[in-house]
């Protein structure tokens, strides 16, 4: 069962996994070294709460602890109340979703695992902007994407904004880290996907994509994919769009793609 502390030190060393919320550099070291990440709102603790990652600590303001009790009550888990202010205070902005928790990473699996009778999977090479990437697993939850495959430099999908976004669905989608791209799509190949590119200058209509197991090859908002990814690339696809539009928002675009191929 869950236990109720109430607490008004906003320095509680009970609260470490939860504080400094805004700076960046303090947070990577404080999640490298206890081996968490955070969850912020009531969406993303009832993923949390149904996901393999364990709750371990839940900072709520009192007016939300009787929304978030129902949520964890039947958890081992210790939840700290307090006022309004000393969320903003540990936190070090206005918390108005009331609830913020730590839960422990896990080790991330093979490729091979996550792709195992996989049809449809994203690949992710570049995306930085932990806004998009969380809204790209929202939009790969909706359509019914098995995995996520994120290259070494897309960001880290458990950082509290992309969590947020992503309504904490990418506590739920299959996910992992390939070697770099290109020699990353190994195991993809190995698994028997084609590797679909999606472009401004494909040259395949997405919708007269064949209906194969697909593994769409996604970059960065911009600079897009690399040359090399795209030259490894099985297709090359383009959305099309009205004139003078180049290019769509990544998490938009796989939105689209994913939606007009799915089964």
């Amino acid at each position: 069962m869950a236990r109720t502390h109430p607490v008004e030190d906003p320095a509680d060393p009970r609260l470490v996994e939860v504080a400094g919320l805004t700076d960046a550099a303090a947070r990577a070291r404080t999640e490298a070294e206890h081996g968490c990440f955070v969850v912020e709102g009531l969406l993303a603790l009832e993923a949390a709460a149904r996901s393999p990652h364990p709750l371990r600590a839940v900072l709520v303001a009192r007016p939300k602890l009787e929304r978030v009790l129902p949520v964890v009550d039947d958890l081992d888990i210790d939840i700290f109340v307090a006022e309004p202010g000393l969320l903003e205070a540990v936190t070090g902005f206005d918390m108005h979703r009331g609830v913020v928790a730590s839960a422990g990473r896990l080790p991330l699996p093979e490729p091979a695992a996550v792709l195992a009778g996989a049809r449809r999977v994203a690949v992710v090479e570049g995306v930085n902007d932990h806004e998009n990437l969380g809204a790209l697993f929202r939009n790969a939850a909706a359509f019914g994407i098995d995995a996520v495959l994120l290259d070494p430099s897309t960001a880290d999908p458990l950082y509290r904004r992309s969590v947020r976004v992503s309504l904490g669905h990418v506590l739920r989608v299959p996910w992992t880290r390939l070697a770099p791209l290109p020699g990353g799509l190994a195991p993809v190949r190995d698994a028997g996907l084609t590797t679909v590119a999606l472009t401004p200058r494909g040259l395949v209509d997405v919708r007269d994509l064949p209906d194969e197991r697909i593994a769409w090859l996604l970059g960065a908002e911009g600079p897009g994919l690399t040359g090399a990814t795209l030259a490894a690339a099985d297709l090359r696809v383009r959305i099309p769009m009205a004139g003078g539009v180049d290019s769509l928002n990544v998490a938009t675009a796989a939105a689209v793609a994913f939606a007009l191929t799915a089964p």
